[in-house]
């Protein structure tokens, strides 16, 4: 079994309170405020789950320059006041960055009792495979 250690709880802590205050601030029509704590909240907890070396790294590759310009640009637009044009910037660049973790995602959650059969469902299918990738292709 993996050891979680106590600064990894404390930082998927961090990143769950991080996503709940940017849903509460979308859902509060946009909330300067929150979406603003939402996402000091998300980075530093992912800083904490994984290392403050390896998000550095996972943010500053080559290849994900686009995707990381857009999500910190978009964070900071979001903090000089335009909340809306900043958010759909920074959703441009969460897709960029963490698209590789959506097959993997999607994947996991096929396997999950329930929500692999709403999964299967013949409507969702589509979007499944798009978001999936390959359903074939074995994982290692």
């Amino acid at each position: 079994m993996i050891e979680i250690t106590d600064l990894q709880k404390i930082g998927i802590g961090l990143a769950g309170f991080g996503i709940s205050f940017l849903f509460l601030g979308m859902l509060l029509l946009f909330d300067k405020g929150l979406l603003a704590i939402g996402n000091i909240l998300f980075i530093s907890g992912l800083g904490c789950v994984i290392g403050v070396e390896r998000t550095l790294r996972f943010f500053f590759q080559r290849h994900k320059v686009k995707g990381t310009t857009a999500f910190f640009g978009g964070i900071v637009i979001v903090l000089l006041g335009f909340p809306i044009f900043g958010m759909i910037i920074e959703s441009y660049g969460f897709f960029a960055l963490f698209s590789g973790f959506f097959p993997v995602a999607i994947n996991f959650l096929g396997r999950v009792p329930v929500l692999g059969s709403l999964l299967n469902l013949p409507f969702m299918q589509k979007i499944v495979q798009k978001l999936g990738g390959d359903g074939n292709r074995t994982t290692v």
